[in-house]
């Protein structure tokens, strides 16, 4: 018996259906025969529609096509959401969120471009930004700090450019207030002074408008 794949029997399906149709159409809209021709040639269009609609290999790989795109646009586009959200959530430690910091806390006792030296390392640089508390990963925060220094976290932190004169081998820090003290006249020199800051008056560093934005009473 010879194979008859699914266009072949619904073409087959059609011609047999095609006088019980043709009675119908005489029955329902009489024997005006211009009005049946009419009637006919839609009926005709829309089995010939159908027909390239989903019977149509190519249709059907056309279709899975467009599911895979739209598939693949909403994979990638959830993981360039879930990139974005992850680098904001990163740029939000050490002291680097956008946020505006108004009204000032009281509890920071310092201000963005005021020169330092670290108590304890001796070191000078000039402060970029600053936290009422220290925002940084976990695991940072328990090699940083341990049992003995866990209150240490709860206290204000600065982000520092450390000064390259120092030859210290890092180039920026992330320290709590008690290690911090206050030194004028001494300029700090770094690769990114100058999109901080636009000059020194020999006290302090002068904010560019960025930054004044995010520190506007510093």
């Amino acid at each position: 018996m010879p194979h008859i794949n699914a266009a072949a029997a619904l073409q087959f399906c059609m011609l047999l259906s095609a006088l019980p149709a043709q009675y119908f159409l005489s029955q329902w809209y009489g024997t005006d025969s211009a009005q049946r021709i009419q009637i006919t040639e839609r009926l005709i269009a829309c089995g010939s529609s159908f027909t390239k609609s989903y019977l149509s290999v190519d249709a059907w790989a056309d279709r899975l096509k467009l599911w895979l795109l739209k598939t693949r646009n909403w994979y990638f586009g959830e993981k360039k959401i879930k990139s974005a959200n992850n680098e904001a959530e990163n740029h939000s430690y050490f002291a680097e969120s956008t946020q505006v910091r108004s009204p000032k806390p009281e509890s920071i006792q310092f201000s963005v471009g005021q020169v330092i030296v670290h108590k304890r390392l001796g070191y000078s640089g000039v402060i970029v930004g600053w936290d009422v508390k220290a925002k940084a990963p976990e695991e940072w925060l328990q090699h940083k700090y341990p049992p003995a220094k866990q209150d240490v976290k709860d206290t204000p932190h600065y982000r520092i450019l450390i000064n390259k004169a120092n030859g210290f081998g890092k180039s920026t820090a992330y320290i709590p207030e008690e290690e911090i003290t206050i030194i004028m006249g001494l300029e700090v020199h770094h690769p990114d002074m100058k999109a901080y800051f636009s000059g020194y008056d020999g006290s302090k560093y002068i904010m560019q408008p960025w930054l004044k934005k995010i520190y506007p009473h510093d």
